[in-house]
């Protein structure tokens, strides 16, 4: 896989993932979100109004852009395991910034996973 490619896919998959670590933090300070019809709208300014979750927005959009050009440049068959990095990234930041627990058992499990997505790389 060419330097660039790679870029733009591991770009592509941390910018995935702060996406999905800025929206938990969004939905942490939300609580539970209930959107039957009677809270919709209630429920969706208060989405609206929470900065972690725009951020988190912006950044799957940016993330959708760079992800095409990352396509662009390698087989969907390389570029789509490689989504398998966020499961890492994701279980470190919201051990740390989240709070969340990260028991051996997950460390294992995202281990195999960083294996798989080695021996990806290098085929």
């Amino acid at each position: 896989m060419k330097n660039s490619a790679l870029f733009y896919i591991l770009t592509g998959v941390v910018l995935n993932s702060a996406a999905q670590l800025l929206l938990k933090t969004g939905t942490n300070r939300l609580g539970i979100i209930d959107l039957s019809t009677g809270n919709l709208l209630l429920n969706l300014i208060q989405i609206a109004s929470q900065w972690p979750i725009i951020l988190g927005a912006l950044c799957y959009g940016i993330s959708f852009i760079v992800w095409i050009m990352g396509l662009s440049r390698v087989d969907v068959s390389i570029a789509y395991p490689m989504l398998s990095i966020g499961y890492i990234i994701n279980a470190v930041g919201a051990h740390w910034w989240l709070g969340e627990n990260l028991s051996i058992q997950r460390i294992v499990a995202t281990g195999i996973i960083l294996l798989g997505v080695l021996l990806l790389v290098k085929s």
